[in-house]
This record gives C-alpha cells, structure tokens and sequence, in this order.
C-alpha cells in the first residue's frame, strides 16, 4: 500500500520550491470519489496564492470517444451502455497529449478538449493551458489502468496520486448526480451503477496500489 499524502496543497508547493519545470501530477480514483473537486480546489488555492495561471486543473472526460466513433465499434449497443468503461476513451491520445503539454512548458500554449455534456460529446481544443502554468492537475478514472492502452500514460506524469474515498460514499454521490444530471429515479441510478459506474469502480479501486501516494 502507497504511504498516505496528508496535507496534498503542502506537497505541492514542496514539488513547486523544488524546480522550475512544469510539474504534472495525476489524480486518479473511483467515479463519484470526488477528483475533479479536488483537482480544481489545489488549483484555485494555488492560483490564490502564486498569482493566476500557477496551476490548472484537467480532466480526463474531454477522451471520452465520441458517438460517431462509438457507432464504429463492434458493438455499438454495449459501447453505449458502457461508456465510461476504459476501452470508450482515447487512451492513446490522451498520453500524446500529456506529452503536448509537457514539452509545451514555458514554450508556447497548449490546448486540452472538454466533454459538452448537453451534446454528450468531447469537444477538441476547449481549454487553453498558458505556457508559463507551473501545475498541472490531471484527473481522471484510468491514470493507474494498465489495459486498454492506458499502460502508454505510465511515467508521463511526476506522481499520481489515488483519493481513497470509501466505495459506498462514492456510489452515493453518483446515484445523485444521476439523478440530478438526468432525472433518473433512485431504481434508475442504482440499475446504471451496477450495469455500468460500479464496474468502471471496481476496475479503478484494482489498481490503487500502483499510486505513488493515497490521498484520503
């Protein structure tokens, strides 16, 4: 079991004094684990602190396949009820751009896409990364996942950090966005948990070990 990272902000400024690169950690953990919130609060209060453009925060939905190419899959019908899973993402693209933006440091500005959840799909170039930005705060499910092309992300970031909320927290919190984000019952969410979000979970929580630190 990695050590447990108690104060992630403290880290971080030590990482900060310690070089003048471009400093690349990933947050890696279940859905509903509460990354992305983590990820953007690190940055603000970097930002906060060092002046705006110090740190930004990037998520990994902007990878999610788009519909058309999920239709170009052998089975279009299980790639829909599976997205999210690892195999519905570009993983080869999303290495090739953390190299982008890695060796983009302090050269010139790079670009991340987004996810457009209105339309459900990813939308390219939607996120301007200036080249002076010192922090970069990537989260997503699969910075640990060894399968489905995900192996390539290994090494392309300084740390990556797994935030070790307890499963049934996590799944409570996706069981409300569901039902928030699409008007599912509570019978809904929980059906699209177990078909779909629990085995995404199951597959991240696998692979926990590989982080270099827990952050609880």
């Amino acid at each position: 079991m990695p050590p447990t990272l108690a104060d992630p902000l403290a880290h971080l400024e030590t990482l900060r004094a310690h070089t003048s690169s471009r400093i690349m950690v990933g947050i890696a953990g279940t859905p509903g684990a509460g990354k992305s919130t983590l990820a953007a609060q690190l940055a603000a209060t970097l930002n906060a602190r060092h002046g705006a453009g110090a740190a930004q925060a990037l998520g990994m939905d902007g990878f999610h396949l788009s519909k058309a190419q999920l239709r170009q899959l052998p089975n279009p019908d299980e790639a829909f009820a599976r997205r999210g899973a690892p195999w519905t993402f570009d993983a080869t693209g999303f290495a090739q751009a953390l190299v982008t933006v890695r060796q983009a440091s302090g050269v010139a500005d790079a670009t991340w896409p987004d996810f457009a959840h209105a339309a459900g799909d990813p939308v390219a170039d939607a996120i301007h990364i200036a080249a002076p930005t010192q922090v970069i705060i990537v989260e997503g499910l699969y910075l640990l996942y060894e399968n489905a092309g995900w192996s390539a992300v290994k090494g392309l970031l300084d740390e990556c950090w797994y935030l070790d909320t307890p499963m049934a927290v996590a799944m409570e919190r996706l069981a409300l966005r569901h039902m928030q984000a699409w008007g599912f019952s509570r019978a809904q969410a929980a059906d699209r948990i177990a078909q779909s979000d629990g085995l995404n979970a199951q597959l991240v929580q696998a692979c926990a070990n590989r982080a270099d630190w827990w952050v609880e």
